[in-house]
């Protein structure tokens, strides 16, 4: 988009908008998930097909944007309880383990380096919270037990896998050590259980006797916009530190859940409307991150490999520990592939390491797009599969 009336945020606004209604369009037509036909029309307009629109530093916030708002909405759906479970930090750590053995494996065994092994391991160990939660809330199936494993799985693999992260830049640079690991882990679990005291014990508590003022009633979206604040803080947090900015969205959406509201408006509804338009946004520019004409034969072999590899390693590393903790095969496989996604976690390290010169241009693609084709799997297999017959779809 370059030159006059094109290059304004209106007009730019405007039209990943109407990229957004088009991918409703097309999901209704060939009755999938919305988040399917969003990125399908994202491939469409972007570097891949039409290109008409590219991956600007806009278009690059707007979708941080609304990756943030989309986990402060799911994480209003959980109490802490439901993903301080022994079990899925078990079938979490699987699920990083096993994906980054496979992804190193396979690289190293097509013979692209010890550096670039690491790096590519390291973006299959990344499972996306936004892909799968936003499905199963899409299909009304977040109050499942398989669904609560999934998001409580997910949240502890992201965390390991940015410390995954951390670890394998040290590991490339010669500077790893015991000590360095234990920091990392440390950090990061102090974070999150801070956050959370503070959110559960401090925010929430603060938010309802604001509610309870003549003030409130007074300006009944006071609350919300506080909630939101503190929300964009939390998620401010946990990048700072290292963690995704979304694990941040999610503990405090998790902390106000329980908010007992009286004369403000509700936090749900009002977020519902922010999550409308710019988690569609987000699931349009993962369309549109994605560039095609980039293949060349060999890494086209690279990526279909790796598509394979993304695939079985997370239903062996997830759905297998999932089955052996009591799970039933359908649930374990509904776990396993609620776990597949990779989303922009991976996109996120396949980045660090091209400009830190340890992948090149090719192996970059590859980690992109077998990001995005990870990110349809999901959606396909649980609307015409695993739960055709919790959704009615025919």
């Amino acid at each position: 988009m370059i030159g006059g009336i094109e290059t304004t945020i209106e007009f730019q606004m405007s039209l990943l908008l109407f990229i957004a209604l088009a991918g409703y369009l097309v999901a209704s037509r060939i009755n999938q998930s919305a988040v399917i036909g969003e990125i399908l029309v994202g491939l469409l307009v972007g570097p891949s097909l039409l290109g008409l629109i590219t991956y600007t530093d806009f278009v690059r916030s707007l979708a941080a944007l609304g990756a943030v708002i989309l986990l402060f909405v799911i994480g209003l759906e959980f109490d802490l309880g439901d993903i301080l479970d022994v079990r899925y930090v078990v079938i979490g750590l699987a699920g990083v383990i096993v994906p980054w053995i496979g992804g190193y494996w396979l690289t190293d065994a097509l013979g692209y380096g010890f550096e670039s092994a690491v790096f590519v391991g390291t973006a299959m160990t990344a499972t996306s919270i936004a892909i799968t939660a936003n499905v199963l809330r899409e299909m009304g199936l977040l109050d499942t037990r398989a669904s609560r494993a999934i998001i409580g799985t997910a949240v502890i693999d992201d965390v390991l896998s940015l410390m995954a992260l951390s670890v394998s830049i040290d590991v490339v640079s010669g500077t790893f050590s015991l000590v360095s690991l234990a920091t990392i882990v440390a950090k990061d679990v102090v974070f999150i259980v801070v956050a959370a005291a503070v959110g559960i014990r401090v925010i929430a508590p603060f938010l309802e006797r604001i509610d309870r003022r003549p003030f409130a009633r007074k300006y009944p979206e006071f609350i919300f916009i506080t909630a939101m604040m503190f929300a964009f803080l939390f998620a401010l947090g946990a990048e700072a530190i290292g963690i995704s900015a979304i694990i941040g969205a999610f503990i405090a959406g998790m902390s106000f859940r329980s908010v007992n509201l009286i004369h403000s408006r509700d936090l749900k509804e009002g977020a519902e409307y922010l999550h409308i338009i710019f988690a569609s946004i987000f699931f349009v520019s993962l369309g549109i991150l994605a560039d095609f004409s980039a293949l060349t034969p060999d890494i086209l072999i690279f990526l279909i490999a790796l598509m394979v590899m993304a695939v079985v390693t997370k239903l062996v590393g997830c759905g297998i520990p999932a089955r052996l903790q009591g799970m039933g095969n359908r649930e374990s496989l509904v776990l396993g592939f609620g776990m597949v996604p990779r989303g922009e976690v991976a996109m996120i390290v396949a980045l660090i390491g091209l400009n830190a010169g340890i992948i090149d241009q090719g192996i970059y693609v590859a980690i992109v797009l077998m990001s995005l084709l990870t990110t349809l799997v999901t959606p396909i297999v649980y609307r015409n599969w695993l739960l055709k017959k919790e959704t009615g779809t025919a």
